[in-house]
């Protein structure tokens, strides 16, 4: 208790730190006052009754940080920059320029890369927000729209969603930790007093073994999640003795840490907004096709749900390849292994260059598995145990613990590291 309150004091001294606190913590308000703004010609009534009734709103609610359970001018979140920065990561694959601009051309080209992410965000959550608006429309929770009120409030919606990717860069830039994580966990919180009253409410004591299972699985996924996320494989670095003018500096020894999940919370992320597609696509299909094919197929993709048993199986190798491909992304072997050589450092028993790297990708591979799995285990789990129990509250309950979880620890070695920094 003595150091969490010396450390309060420390930040509250450092000049810098306390700037970075309060410029995050200011723009989560205006983040959350955006949020209680809704569209002009809402049904607030009708909104609610279909939201509690449909999972696929659920999930896309969560991406828009709250602001789609009031259907306020950020309902869209930031679900068009996530999808944006999908689009990005995967041309990476493709393109050896793309990827040369993120990875190995400095600030300069990652700026100019995120810059190509803004860009291909405006036009997706055009597409996003006039799909939404007219679904809604169907179900009657917007009244009658002219052209001249779609266009008004989809340039609304649009505006919000990069207002608020806007938000999430600054925050970014000027704040703590990662912007767009921080506003995801900020609406997760901010929905839990309603959640809490909700499930006080219908309490039912017949329910109460399957609540205290709920805890106590709650419990270990937290356990888990930290475990994971602060697991590392050091990998064991010399560097070779050095002649400098008359004197010689002795060999050090030091280690490489390579986190057993690099990836964090991205492939669930990356995951939902992928499966997101089919649902959406198939409500949009069925709210306007006459045709019986149209018809036939708007069903299919629309019945691709949760309670689905190829959505579970589907969700799962989702998460663990985007696992693998954030990871490729990201860290280069390669890389590495270029830079312990131009270094002068070389791992004890593997010769530098190609046998390095060689030894350096297999490592990862194998790290990676684990955290794949992981990963992948959490994002369904909630399923599985809702389908064994019947109780559909927890249907979002491991992504949005893994997304909480793991942003909380972010944020923490973030503050102590800022923290290190003023004592030095």
């Amino acid at each position: 208790m003595n150091t969490f309150f010396s450390k309060i004091k420390i930040i509250w001294q450092d000049r810098s730190l306390r700037n970075r606190l309060i410029v995050m913590f200011g723009l989560l308000i205006a983040f959350r006052l955006l949020a209680t703004i809704p569209v002009p010609g809402v049904d607030v009534a009708r909104l609610h009754s279909f939201l509690a009734n449909n999972q696929f709103f659920g999930i896309l609610n969560l991406f828009s940080g709250g602001g789609l359970s009031t259907l306020s001018i950020i309902m869209l979140g930031v679900g068009p920059y996530i999808t944006a920065s999908i689009i990005m990561q995967l041309l990476t694959m493709m393109s050896p320029r793309l990827k040369a601009l993120n990875q190995e051309e400095g600030e300069a080209g990652r700026k100019m890369f995120a810059q190509y992410s803004r860009i291909i965000a405006v036009p997706l959550a055009l597409l996003q927000g006039f799909g939404l608006i007219l679904l809604l429309q169907k179900q009657g929770i917007f009244g009658t729209l002219n052209h001249v009120q779609l266009m008004t409030s989809l340039i609304v919606v649009t505006a919000g969603s990069i207002a608020l990717m806007w938000i999430g860069e600054v925050m970014t830039e000027y704040g703590i930790s990662n912007g767009i994580s921080i506003i995801i966990f900020a609406g997760i919180v901010a929905a839990l007093p309603t959640h809490i009253s909700q499930a006080l409410f219908t309490f039912d004591i017949s329910q109460l073994p399957f609540f205290i299972l709920f805890v106590v699985l709650g419990l270990l996924l937290i356990i888990g999640v930290v475990l994971i996320t602060e697991a590392e494989r050091p990998i064991p670095v010399t560097y070779a003795r050095q002649v400098r003018g008359n004197g010689q500096s002795g060999s050090d020894s030091t280690y490489i840490p390579l986190r057993v999940n690099q990836a964090g919370v991205i492939p669930i992320i990356f995951a939902l907004s992928l499966l997101l597609l089919p649902q959406l696509l198939g409500n949009l299909i069925n709210s306007f096709a006459h045709n019986s094919v149209l018809l036939s197929i708007g069903h299919a993709l629309a019945g691709f749900s949760q309670t689905s048993l190829l959505y579970g199986v589907l969700y799962f190798v989702l998460v663990f390849v985007f696992t693998y491909f954030y990871t490729a992304v990201t860290f280069d072997p390669h890389q590495m292994a270029e830079n312990l050589q131009k270094g002068g450092a070389f791992i004890p028993g593997i010769r530098p260059g190609a046998s390095t790297e060689e030894y350096v990708g297999k490592v990862v591979t194998r790290i990676t598995l684990v955290g794949a799995l992981f990963l992948g285990v959490i994002a369904v789990l909630p399923l599985i145990v809702r389908a064994i129990t019947g109780i559909t509250s927890i249907a979002l309950g491991g992504t949005a613990l893994l997304i909480v979880v793991s942003v909380i620890l972010d944020l923490i070695k973030r503050v102590d590291a800022q923290i290190s920094m003023h004592e030095y």
